[in-house]
């Protein structure tokens, strides 16, 4: 650097202190794009499906890093039409789910999976009586897929649908993990 450009740097120090800012936003805008182009996602919920674990509007973000979806794991999907949708795996590879008439409940190897575990209502899990737009049960989860059900059971398109159906686990894009927005909501999934 030159005697002439010391001087005028001298002279204006907030000129050195424009670069250092610039630099360190610079470089924090790059590790937020790589965060979320190769680690998780921001997922605006679309749809009153999950209500009322999520709902309309609602953003979370998730992550394909946490390994295979398990049971109770809110995940976001590529449906048929290739729109990401949210919903909650219910059963995996190998297990049988089947549905009660009688009393609205989903079973898993012929254990009632509890709603109330989710924040749900019990007895409202039923198969829509849609011929030939459902899938007929007891359905064994095939290998590398799960079984998804919206938590808002009357109201959600989910894998009692032949347009879902069993979900391939590479089209699972990830498990939400934590809850931007509304900020009441603000956490790890765990904290709501």
């Amino acid at each position: 650097m030159s005697h002439q450009e010391e001087d005028s740097l001298q002279k204006a120090p907030w000129f050195g202190t424009l670069l250092e800012w610039t630099e360190t936003i610079v470089m924090a805008i790059a590790l937020v794009a790589i965060v979320f182009t190769f680690f998780c996602r921001v997922i605006t919920v679309d749809g009153s499906s999950m209500e009322p674990t999520y709902h309309n509007g609602d953003r979370v973000l998730a992550t394909n890093l946490l390994g295979a979806p398990a049971q109770g794991d809110v995940v976001i999907v590529i449906n048929a039409l290739e729109e990401p949708i949210i919903k909650r795996v219910v059963a995996t590879e190998g297990q049988t789910v089947d549905f009660d008439p009688q009393l609205g409940e989903v079973t898993v190897d012929g254990e009632v999976v509890s709603g109330s575990a989710f924040g749900i209502e019990d007895g409202i899990t039923f198969v829509p009586d849609l011929p030939g737009q459902v899938l007929e049960f007891p359905q064994t989860v095939p290998e590398g897929c799960v079984f998804v059900l919206g938590d808002n059971r009357g109201n959600s398109t989910d894998s009692r649908f032949q347009t879902v159906g069993m979900v391939d686990c590479r089209n699972v894009l990830g498990t939400v993990f934590f809850n931007l927005y509304p900020f009441s909501k603000l956490g790890f999934t765990g904290d709501i």
